[in-house]
């Protein structure tokens, strides 16, 4: 039998998919799992932009389009990107893909040379592509630890600790997935200042930008100095409740030529009808995104609330995106499970409640405590009845 490679063979997934499968077989069998598990709203994509994508259809946009996307989508995400982030950027420096995540690739394909030994910052806990893709193509991650005595931010004296001469670029994603931290513009100045030092590139993963729930959204590319060396990557996903229609987009003068042929490399060129249906999103009426958000933050503070009085259980308010990540240190001591992992079994076998674990987003922090994630997009009477199920396996397991 031919070999598998080691690239291939040794890559990490997204444990998000892997427990939904779990959820999934429970539910098969009659199980009544209430799911908090995947990161996506619970809505119907706007009915403006199901509209505007069958309008598409029906007028015959079905073949290919350029790489880095139709002109019209490219020029509606420029005039988007320096409104709400307050810099000036030019349809040319937008690329189109089928969603946000390939350009965590493309970006690392772009900066890093494969076995060359070029490291690469990155959020921990985070999103766990961050740290497969950097291992598929060849560089080296290095986990920047967010602190719960930061609101989840990291110490900028550390982050510089770990730069060395191979550092070539840094990952940053606010509102954060998954402890909901979200970085203040004092925070981000410091940040840039470093990466000027150190004249490294910034991923700025923005795809929760419309869901900061306290103050507003700041982009370390508004930043004096920095929008030449950052990346800007959001998408239609989770403003307007589009994750299965695949649609993202990035920004750079620099790369965008280089994300367009790495496009035409891969994709050939993103969906058409989607483009069309993105293109209405950004310019059409903004009340069904607004309302979402609301709701969402009504959400937060509900769960946040429940969690926080339940035994064992200690819980940050979010500041943004639709996480809440509660430290269950004592709660894991309290009912003899080992360690989040074993709690989360725990909880979806004995409590029916589906969530994921700490390390389902890397490495823990040393010495900084047991956490849980709960994705509240979903709907109140769900948190409700999950928390009271919650409530009586604290009382029932209580050893």
């Amino acid at each position: 039998m031919p070999n598998i490679s080691t690239r291939t063979s040794g890559l990490g997934t997204e444990n998000a998919f892997v427990v939904l499968k779990e959820v999934s077989d429970l539910t098969a069998k009659g199980r009544d799992i209430i799911n908090f598990c995947i990161g996506q709203p619970d809505f119907n994509t706007p009915s403006n932009i199901c509209d505007a994508a069958i309008k598409a259809m029906r007028d015959g946009k079905h073949g290919y389009t350029p790489s880095a996307g139709i002109p019209e989508l490219r020029e509606a995400i420029a005039a988007y990107i320096s409104r709400t982030r307050g810099i000036e950027v030019e349809p040319d420096w937008v690329v189109v893909a089928n969603g946000a995540k390939p350009f965590i690739g493309y970006t690392l394909l772009s900066v890093t040379d494969y076995g060359k030994g070029h490291e690469v910052l990155y959020p921990n806990p985070g999103f766990p592509i961050y740290s497969t893709q950097t291992l598929a193509h060849g560089a080296v991650p290095v986990p920047l630890h967010l602190l719960e005595s930061r609101n989840f931010a990291f110490d900028v004296a550390e982050m510089e600790s770990l730069i060395t001469p191979n550092t070539r670029l840094m990952i940053l994603c606010s509102p954060h997935n998954p402890t909901g931290g979200v970085l203040s513009r004092e925070s981000l100045e410091e940040i840039a200042q470093v990466a000027q030092k150190h004249n490294l590139w910034i991923y700025s993963d923005e795809v929760y930008s419309r869901m900061v729930h306290d103050g507003k959204f700041e982009s370390i590319a508004s930043i004096p100095g920095m929008l030449e060396r950052t990346i800007i990557c959001d998408g239609a996903s989770k403003t307007y409740a589009m994750t299965g229609w695949r649609l993202g987009y990035a920004v750079s003068e620099k790369l965008a030529p280089y994300f367009s042929t790495w496009m035409t490399n891969t994709d050939s060129c993103p969906n058409h009808m989607t483009q069309w249906a993105m293109v209405e999103a950004l310019n059409g009426p903004q009340d069904d995104p607004e309302r979402m958000m609301n709701i969402f933050k009504q959400r937060r503070d509900l769960i946040v609330d429940a969690l926080n009085r339940l035994d064992g259980i200690t819980c940050l308010s979010p500041g943004g995106a639709f996480y809440a990540w509660p430290n269950v240190t004592e709660l894991c001591k309290m009912v003899g499970a080992a360690d989040s992992e074993a709690l989360r079994k725990k909880l979806l076998h004995e409590a029916d409640i589906a969530v994921l674990s700490d390390i389902h987003f890397g490495e823990r922090a040393p010495g900084k405590g047991q956490h849980l994630r709960f994705s509240y997009a979903t709907s109140n009477e769900n948190i409700m009845r999950a928390m009271d199920r919650l409530e009586d396996f604290i009382k029932t397991r209580r050893k």
